[in-house]
């Protein structure tokens, strides 16, 4: 579905090719978004075609896009600067000579390249209502708390494959676990817009304070996979969306919806501030021991980085850390087999376009599947999509579910 190369350094995905197989029948997710072409720079141009990084880069002064920040820089590096080059300078070798491989091998497979045929596909101009409702979902989580918490421990599933029930009972997608429990994609109504949801899948669409329902759900989980909205600068300057700070982070109820030998995996940002807190204070507090890291490298379609590898600006990959939850003994009635682990390795990369939506990371789905048994219960915390197999939460939760994010095939649309 997603992986188009395996190889000992980690595997190629196709983002786009996994959300195409969750659409249903007639639907495509459009393409476009994932018609990356050329590197960014800084300044919001492309790299020229020719300095590709997946050869040696110069030292980030030699980029026009940089200069200018450069210039304004006379001062030394502080200690977080100091920090990031000494983590970049340990992985960066890795990171170049592992995506190159994947990367070169991919190109005469034919599996990278732009985009042609049905997953090509223009009229961006139908996303203006998309962009403009991108507040709908938190602002209805907030109207959420103006309502009583459900009393008593129930078990509250919403079926959202009739529509028409789902229409009228618009408010109990924030009270409700939501389920698809067909194998067809669905389309669920609220406050006036359509969202996609995948065959086989649950979500609660709520934010921290209402994850009581999540708790309720009955399930335990064999992965958890988190993407918090970490607090930085940027995202206090730009208002993009909420961020939580790390000690309401740690308040999150993932030891109690976890189960005995839980995979957690944290998305992380590129700041050492970010990644000592998920490895020494976060998963400590979950007695979660960590495990590994692992590297999600953005490429173009044309095999290069987004950002040059050595860019002070922004770095072509980004930092998953991967854990166990260690509390308690396993059950005296489980058996040794039964709790059996196969070992994660450290520094596995996940090389992929990305798709150019802010914050929609590539499906782990497939890359895991060798580190959890079969019939693993898998959650994703702070989701913005949905994914087939899974429980999704998160006060986006269908962001990038809405039907405006998807084409059919029958009429070009």
């Amino acid at each position: 579905m997603s992986v188009l190369l395996q190889s000992p350094v980690g595997w190629l995905l196709s983002h786009l090719q996994f959300l195409n197989s969750q659409c249903g029948k007639g639907k495509r997710f459009r393409g476009e978004y994932f018609q990356l072409l050329r590197p960014h720079i800084s300044g919001g141009g492309a790299v020229p075609s020719q300095e590709s990084p997946m050869l040696p880069t110069k030292l980030q002064e030699d980029i026009p896009g940089d200069r200018k920040k450069r210039k304004r820089r006379h001062c030394p590096l502080n200690q977080g600067e100091l920090d990031a080059l000494e983590y970049h300078l340990k992985i960066s070798a890795m990171i170049l000579e592992g995506s190159k491989g994947l990367v070169q091998e991919g190109l005469k497979k034919g599996l990278l390249g732009a985009l042609s045929g049905e997953d090509e596909h223009g009229g961006s101009d139908a996303f203006v209502a998309v962009h403009g409702e991108r507040c709908t979902l938190t602002e209805l989580c907030e109207m959420e708390k103006q309502l009583p918490l459900m009393n008593g421990k129930q078990r509250h599933i919403l079926k959202v494959a009739n529509t028409q029930t789902i229409s009228t009972n618009e408010l109990d997608l924030l009270s409700f676990m939501a389920e698809n429990d067909t194998d067809k994609a669905t389309l669920v109504h609220l406050m006036g817009q359509k969202y996609l949801v995948p065959p086989n899948c649950s979500f609660l669409l709520s934010d921290i304070s209402r994850m009581q329902p999540l708790l309720d759900y009955g399930k335990k989980y064999d992965v958890i996979v988190l993407d918090p909205p970490w607090e930085n600068k940027s995202v206090k300057r730009s208002n993009r969306y909420g961020y939580l700070p790390t000690w309401q982070i740690k308040q999150l109820p993932v030891p109690e919806l976890a189960a005995p030998n839980c995979l957690v995996i944290t998305w992380v940002t590129n700041r050492q501030k970010h990644l000592r807190f998920v490895k020494e204070e976060l998963y400590p507090h979950w007695s979660v021991e960590p495990l590994a890291e692992w590297h999600w490298v953005k490429i173009t379609r044309a095999g290069e980085f987004v950002f040059p590898l050595d860019s002070t600006h922004k770095k072509p990959y980004e930092v998953l850390i991967l854990g166990r939850l260690r509390t308690g003994t396993c059950s005296p009635s489980r058996s040794k087999s039964e709790v059996t682990e196969v070992p994660v390795p450290d520094h596995k990369l996940i090389v992929s376009v990305p798709c150019t939506l802010h914050s929609h990371k590539p499906p782990l789905t497939e890359v895991l599947t060798e580190y959890v048994k079969p019939d693993a219960e898998c959650l994703e915390l702070f989701a913005r999509n949905l994914q087939t197999g899974w429980t999704c939460w998160g006060n986006e939760v269908l962001k990038f579910q809405h039907i405006d994010y998807f084409h059919s095939l029958e009429d070009g649309s």
